[in-house]
């Protein structure tokens, strides 16, 4: 028997909340009813009251209030919301979260939702949840489930689908997690044209008792990776492909924000770099490319995904930006550079074949980074054998001495 969390703004949305709780109580499960409204007085009877979400956060509620901004009580809400489900979670009060809601709703809830650890079940029924979830999921495992109408009030339609979700997040704190062997986690970063490479490296450390946990580089996969690694879950970054950091600075579509790179450092965690795939950014199809670029050179991956070479000077500034990220770093790393291409169509004779670029690049790298980081420099391209293997036991040399004097 599970106590599952029932988050929602009480004063719009109390009889649905209220309907889902009674629906998981019947279920064999308790219920604790939270209230993060800031409008009227609640139609139902919270188990724990706005007030108390507010005191929480340490937020002034009646002074929010008082200044009748919505926008500012819903933040406000939303970040007292994340701590009182945090502690209630690391106090084991709680198994599980459901609510529901419209724009305001789903704001304040998912902000909780994203406080919490991956794996801890998450349900979120909402109105937005057929558009772009990504505000609101970020990183994390946040089950959101379409309202199809608005949730207001209990009907033929909305009784069907909120019973549904309850059964949902019952069926997720109801399973019972299969053993397995907890082997070290080792985080690899992976695109199409260095797929080889990862595949590779991956056999090895799986040979040499790890477990790798492969994440695209297409933004959003960075930065799960990068919010995996805060969890303080991962033994070693196998950063193969940091391509990201392209799109990042020229306006690709698949970015990873600013801060990619950055988890490893403040954790503490050994790891290895390299330059993989920083030749290409990332565009829609071609008519989506921004005029300003038009003179530019590019691949057409697939109808799609357009590819433009990074030039030169760009090239430079990727050095100078993976140096400065990886000079932050407290743990053992090593930047390792494929010297005849760090990607697939990148090597000679390829479309993006460019050794000035990335001369610049690997010049970028090794002017701006700091002189106790080893530079391990391979004649190969960053698909063969031996710049995985490379890559692999510069990472195991990080790992392994911090294991043994623990």
């Amino acid at each position: 028997m599970a106590t599952i969390a029932v988050l929602g703004t009480l004063d719009t949305k109390g009889p649905e909340h209220a309907y889902v709780a009674e629906i998981i109580r019947q279920r064999g499960h308790h219920t604790l009813l939270i209230d993060t409204g800031s409008g009227s007085v609640p139609t139902v009877k919270a188990d724990i009251s706005r007030e108390e979400v507010a005191q929480a956060g340490q937020v002034d509620l009646a002074a929010i209030l008082a200044r009748r901004d919505r926008g500012e009580a819903v933040t406000a809400m939303a970040g007292a919301s994340a701590k009182l489900l945090s502690e209630l979670v690391d106090s084991g009060r709680i198994q599980g979260v459901i609510s529901l809601g419209g724009g305001g709703g789903t704001a304040i809830s998912t902000t909780a939702m994203r406080a919490l650890p991956i794996g801890f079940p998450k349900v979120m029924v909402s109105t937005l949840a057929a558009g772009n979830v990504a505000p609101y999921v970020g990183t994390k495992d946040i089950v959101m489930i379409p309202s199809i109408v608005d949730v207001s009030g209990i009907n033929r339609l909305s009784r069907t689908l909120l019973a549904r979700a309850a059964g949902a997040i019952c069926g997720m704190v109801e399973t019972v997690i299969p053993e397995g062997e907890d082997k070290p986690l080792i985080c690899a970063s992976m695109f199409g044209n260095t797929t080889e490479c990862v595949n590779a490296a991956k056999t090895i450390l799986e040979e040499a008792g790890y477990e790798v946990l492969v994440f695209a580089a297409t933004g959003t996969g960075g930065r799960i990776m990068e919010s995996l690694i805060e969890s303080g879950l991962i033994t070693g970054v196998l950063d193969i492909t940091t391509t990201e950091w392209a799109d990042e600075l020229v306006g690709g579509v698949l970015n990873a924000g600013p801060h990619r790179l950055e988890a490893a450092g403040r954790m503490g965690v050994p790891a290895i770099v390299t330059p993989g795939c920083l030749d290409m950014v990332n565009f829609g199809e071609p008519a989506s490319i921004p005029e300003k670029y038009k003179d530019r050179l590019f691949y057409p991956h697939n109808p799609q995904v357009t590819l433009m070479r990074t030039s030169p000077a760009e090239c430079a500034e990727l050095g100078r930006i993976l140096a400065e990220k990886v000079n932050a770093y407290t743990a053992p790393v090593t930047v390792l550079l494929p010297l005849k291409a760090i990607s697939v169509i990148s090597a000679p004779g390829q479309p993006f074949h460019d050794p000035e670029a990335d001369a610049a690049l690997f010049a970028g790298i090794k002017s701006h980074l700091r002189s106790d980081i080893p530079v391990v420099e391979v004649d190969c391209e960053i698909n063969a054998p031996e710049f995985a293997e490379a890559c692999v036991g510069a990472l195991l040399d990080g790992i392994i001495p911090r294991s043994v004097t623990q």
